[in-house]
């Protein structure tokens, strides 16, 4: 007797219990938490959910930062031609809907992320950084946006994006050009001398994400993370 088709949908009913089982995280914005099932979810291990969890937070902590660093330099989304800050956030980030066909998925990020900082730079300067973040990270997950039982993640190359993405956080607060203002601005100070760091805040949420990550991965593989720093003076990343 063929027992295959009756284990498949105990399976099966298994993986939706397991679904309703819990409730979702309700977000301030209204978003949702929830994940729902899918039959490739059976060719999943428990590291292979957790990576993709990590990776969609990596990225949405990347749309929050391009947002916000676009509201405060708008000049840079009316340099590409866009009605405001969000569309112009919404076109960077719509390639990774079929980003295995992305020409975006090419790009140099090293070549982008030091452009950015150029003074001769006449382009959207928050696009060629946050573009080339995107594909940094994106590299160091293999540009793989799903993840299964014989996929593999190195751990060393999301400890190296963490590690440039530092590097670019302290570029972002300090760069300055020849009259002495900031490239770009992202954290402030009000009126009454009260700090605002919420740009310090999500680099430092993107960058323990992906050092956590790197972590489990680290764990699971069995290969020992080398640790590096990159020299924020020369912009030298670590490879991805």
């Amino acid at each position: 007797m063929n027992r295959a088709p009756a284990l498949l949908v105990c399976l099966l009913t298994a993986a939706l219990l397991a679904s309703c089982s819990s409730q979702p995280i309700q977000r301030k914005d209204g978003s949702s938490s929830a994940r729902s099932f899918s039959v490739t979810d059976l060719a999943k291990g428990d590291v292979d959910t957790v990576v993709e969890i990590h990776q969609q937070e990596v990225i949405a902590t990347l749309k929050t930062l391009t947002l916000k660093l676009y509201r405060r330099n708008p000049n840079e989304w009316r340099k590409s031609g866009y009605a405001s800050a969000d569309a112009a956030t919404a076109a960077l980030f719509e390639p990774l809907e079929r980003w295995h066909l992305a020409s975006l998925k090419d790009q140099q990020w090293e070549t982008a992320l030091l452009n950015t900082w150029k003074p001769d730079v006449a382009g959207d300067r928050v696009k060629a950084l946050m573009g080339g973040l995107l594909v940094m990270h994106m590299a160091a997950f293999d540009h793989q946006l799903e993840f299964y039982l014989l996929t593999e993640v190195d751990a060393q190359k999301l400890y190296n994006a963490a590690r440039n993405t530092e590097a670019v956080a302290w570029k972002l607060s300090n760069a300055r050009n020849a009259q002495g203002e900031l490239i770009l601005h992202s954290n402030s100070m009000d009126p009454g001398g009260v700090a605002n760091l919420s740009f310090e805040r999500e680099f430092g949420k993107l960058i323990g994400i992906q050092d956590t990550l790197a972590k489990i991965i680290e764990d699971k593989s069995n290969r020992a993370i080398r640790f590096g720093v990159v020299n924020v003076a020369t912009m030298a990343f670590l490879p991805i």
